[in-house]
């Protein structure tokens, strides 16, 4: 029997018309901490790809993620999509003999290199995949290995040197004055290696083209096995910069398949976690921007800030960027009121100092000429490839996990979400900046209500093997998705966690078009995706 409380939450249920058969997720399959049930469809292998895809995309749902799982003589491809702040989970099972299934890429774009992760590491083809060329592979591995398949060992097979990936087939083009400019994968500074290739005319960019994968560590193999405490050790280091999100993200999804219900205080704390990690790489990031255009003063700034920002977590939780601070439970790091009553001190002299340089960028006519109508993407495309975050509402897609799908303790605290519909660097520097005020505003409205329990960490129920749990929540960068399996004893069958960078890796080859080569780095640095993120 359907369930009317969870149809009267999916409005849009009687519009699915397709020959898929579903049934519900269960309690311990659900997402944001139990507040928002997600919706489990099964499909048959035949009906996945246009049948299903074409459905889907004429309905209007957002792409979030896709992700594979080896079984024993089968594949498991899930595809999870948003429509109206609600989830949805797309399986099907692809026979292993087969091992092939329809691309939804040719209606959602976003797609595009999760599939291609996925025939990469898995072996799993998309025949209809507009791009069959390598991603994740480069020359670690031969043709017939797999990484993540269950029969391929931890350690690999590693050659005594893995041979350069030169031969990678960048789009090219000819004609009088086209000339390519190949960039990285190794640069300048200490940012992790990506390869991009330009082709141009004059200074005019006609053609972005990135190779990424310098940095695959193999998060998702090496994640199999662990208990809960070590995928979450592991997950805060997926990308260093969001190690409170992912972390907590892994954590929601564990504590959701075994039905760990967290303390109160442990959620805000989580919470107060978040946002000042939020803080801290905005103000980088609005001092980063600054820099490419040469306003060092802007950038020693807001660098000061962010330092000080960071000082300030390594004397109240142990860890400059809060690592290890979510544990699966809880929280590693509680506070009293002598912390407290510091930071609340601490947000008041950086709001003070916000509101001193805010004018300074908005009044500097050679930093404004730099800035607006640089790299700019519109809306549509915006939503072609399902950006998130200050990406999404710096041009006009106004979403925002915390306040459209909240979970703990957003759900009591109503959040501002920013937006814009100008599209270009200036409009990405506005969200972060507005956005910085509305970090500030929910930390002090989350330790006026702290809550007086003192307690901070649940205890742990073993889930049974098979169970499985989803955390989507909202990091500094946007919308993050974690999926979690558990096996025998406790220990993580699979895991899987997508960065709000793989959205928005291929956005930066969109906004690039028509703007000057030398104004790439600032281009690059508005959208600020993690390579790590995107290099599982």
């Amino acid at each position: 029997m359907e369930n009317t409380t969870l149809r009267s939450r999916f409005q849009w249920l009687p519009e699915l018309q397709t020959s898929l058969v579903y049934r519900d997720i269960s309690l311990k399959e659900i997402i944001n901490d139990g507040l928002q049930p997600a919706r489990l469809f099964e499909v048959a292998h035949q009906h996945w790809g246009a049948d299903l895809a074409h459905e889907v995309k004429q309905m209007n749902f957002r792409f979030v993620a896709l992700w594979v799982e080896d079984g024993e003589d089968s594949f498991t491809l899930t595809a999870c999509l948003e429509k109206q702040a609600d989830y949805i989970l797309l399986r099907c099972f692809v026979p292993g003999e087969i091992a092939e299934a329809p691309s939804f890429t040719p209606y959602f774009p976003a797609a595009d290199r999760m599939e291609r992760h996925a025939t990469d590491l898995f072996g799993i083809r998309f025949p209809d995949h507009p791009d069959p060329r390598r991603w994740t592979r480069h020359q670690a591995w031969s043709e017939r290995q797999f990484p993540l398949r269950k029969n391929f060992p931890v350690s690999g097979t590693p050659l005594p040197l893995t041979p350069p990936d030169h031969n990678y087939p960048f789009i090219g083009a000819q004609g009088n004055g086209v000339y390519e400019i190949p960039v990285g994968p190794v640069h300048a500074g200490t940012i992790e290696p990506g390869h991009f290739r330009f082709l141009a005319v004059g200074e005019t960019v006609l053609n972005l083209e990135e190779h990424l994968g310098y940095v695959h560590k193999g998060i998702e193999k090496i994640a199999e096995g662990r208990d809960p405490q070590g995928l979450a050790r592991l997950a805060g280091r997926v990308s260093g910069d969001a190690t409170v999100a992912h972390a907590w993200a892994a954590c929601m999804a564990m504590e959701n398949a075994a039905g760990i219900t967290v303390p109160a205080r442990a959620v805000f704390l989580r919470a107060i976690f978040a946002e000042r990690e939020r803080i801290a790489n905005h103000l980088g990031d609005i001092g980063g921007i600054c820099n490419d255009v040469g306003f060092a003063f802007a950038n020693y700034q807001f660098s000061r800030l962010r330092e000080i920002w960071q000082r300030d977590n390594y004397a109240w939780f142990g860890h400059r960027f809060l690592m290890d601070a979510v544990v699966p439970g809880g929280v590693a790091k509680n506070i009293d009121e002598k912390i407290v009553d510091a930071m609340r001190s601490a947000l008041l002299r950086l709001r003070g100092e916000l509101d001193e340089l805010r004018p300074i960028l908005e009044n500097n006519g050679s930093l404004q000429d730099r800035l607006v109508t640089a790299g700019y993407l519109s809306q549509e495309l915006a939503q072609a490839f399902a950006c998130v975050g200050y990406m999404a509402r710096a041009s006009g897609v106004d979403y925002d996990v915390r306040r459209d799908a909240p979970y703990p303790p957003y759900d009591a605290f109503p959040t501002k979400a920013v937006c814009s519909a100008d599209g270009d660097v200036a409009a990405r520097l506005h969200v972060r900046y507005e956005d910085i005020y509305a970090a500030l505003d929910l930390l002090e409205r989350l330790l006026a209500s702290l809550p007086r329990q003192r307690e901070i960490l649940a205890a742990w129920h073993v889930p049974p093997a098979g169970a499985e749990g989803i955390g989507i929540l909202e990091s500094w960068r946007g919308e993050l998705l974690c999926h979690v399996r558990f096996g025998e004893n406790n220990r993580i069958a699979r895991y899987y966690p997508r960065d709000p960078s793989v959205l928005h890796w291929p956005s930066l080859e969109k906004l690039i078009h028509n703007n000057i080569v030398p104004d790439f780095p600032l281009c690059n640095k508005s959208v600020n995706a993690s390579y790590s993120g995107q290099d599982l």
